[in-house]
């Protein structure tokens, strides 16, 4: 096949970008981390990024912030992108939505939880 898709994870802690990124290169997916938000920016200009997991509760820029920055990029209107988090408050995954997110994943999550949301999304 040859054609690799692209993930990108954004998240302040390491112990769950290792698990999400353990969950996708399973999947075929090559994986690039960031751990927050203008980070993930820069590297969603470099690169061509088929999906990015964030997690909600980042330092200086949130996941839902992050969302709306990358549907102001007009390459990325259509991405899919996966907000992650232990909010699952409604009023949050409102704004998610609001903001532009493809899907809400609420944490802890399963392994099995979070390939489908991934596949869902990725569709």
């Amino acid at each position: 096949m040859g054609f690799s898709k692209t993930c990108l994870i954004v998240d302040d802690f390491a112990s769950t970008r290792r698990v999400v990124k353990i969950a996708l290169e399973n999947k075929g997916y090559e994986v690039l981390e960031a751990t927050q938000g203008k980070e993930a920016l820069q590297i969603l200009q470099q690169k061509n990024i088929s999906i990015v997991l964030t997690d909600l509760n980042m330092p200086e820029m949130d996941g839902i912030d992050l969302v709306r920055a990358i549907r102001a990029l007009e390459r990325y209107q259509n991405l899919p992108v996966i907000l992650i988090s232990t909010e699952a408050r409604s009023a949050r995954k409102q704004e998610a939505f609001q903001a532009g997110a493809t899907s809400f994943l609420a944490k802890p999550f399963t392994m099995e939880q979070l390939c489908g949301v991934i596949e869902k999304a990725a569709l």
